[in-house]
């Protein structure tokens, strides 16, 4: 059946409608189904898979994220605006600056997460998993899927929504889409970290453009959180 309003629209009109649709969905999906709160009210008795809770709980977290956030705008973003994951940004882009960005800037995101951690406000709600500091392979293997979350946020929010808006927003308005939402999706968090996120979604927004690329901004997040993570665990 046709839908007049549909029709209507132009293609990059369609691609915006369908990109920022989905992103909601996803988005609201994970804070609600995909969080660590959910697992210990709903799973932990039933997907324990003889873990520490604590563990399994903030890992089921990063794996959601990873799933919902990104394999899944990947794949509909694929087959319902027929784009590839390079126009999203996932390749090496201009290596000379990815790699220039990330060696100058990842030192001053594991500084902030040294300054963060001395924060009794991120103290509370850190380290996401507390069981992480029971040992340094069990840190490693922390670290390890935490990257799995830092790669799905930033494809979601760096890559699908402002790469795959620039066409009919244009670049700025583009990157201020994901700035808001990437943003958004942290209220609940302390205060420091919330209006930190609207710096850190301007620079690794303009990182991917400049780069071509989300690798440098993945790089320089995760170094942050991590970071923050084993200051906590290891102090």
């Amino acid at each position: 059946m046709r839908v007049p309003f549909w029709s209507a629209l132009e293609e990059r009109q369609k691609t915006a409608a369908v990109t920022l649709f989905l992103s909601t969905v996803v988005m609201i999906t994970w804070r609600y189904f995909g969080s660590a709160e959910f697992y210990r009210e709903h799973l932990a008795d039933r997907l324990a898979l003889g873990l520490d809770p604590r563990a399994a709980a903030a890992w089921y977290r990063f794996v959601t994220g990873f799933a919902l956030l990104g394999l899944m705008p990947a794949l509909i973003g694929g087959h319902l605006l027929g784009r590839g994951l390079a126009s999203y940004g996932v390749r090496l882009g201009i290596l000379v600056r990815t790699v220039r960005s990330a060696a100058l800037l990842a030192p001053i995101f594991i500084f902030l997460g040294w300054i963060s951690s001395h924060d009794p406000s991120m103290a509370r709600c850190f380290p996401t998993n507390p069981a992480a500091g029971s040992s340094l392979a069990m840190f490693a293997l922390h670290a390890a899927i935490y990257l799995l979350h830092y790669a799905g946020w930033e494809f979601h929010f760096r890559g699908f929504l402002q790469m795959g808006l620039r066409d009919s927003l244009g670049d700025g308005n583009a990157l201020l889409v994901q700035v808001m939402a990437s943003t958004l999706v942290h209220i609940g968090s302390p205060a420091i970290e919330t209006y930190g996120a609207i710096a850190g979604g301007i620079l690794w927004g303009i990182l991917a453009y400049r780069t071509q690329s989300l690798l440098s901004g993945m790089v320089q997040h995760a170094c942050l959180g991590i970071a923050l993570d084993a200051f906590l665990c290891f102090r």
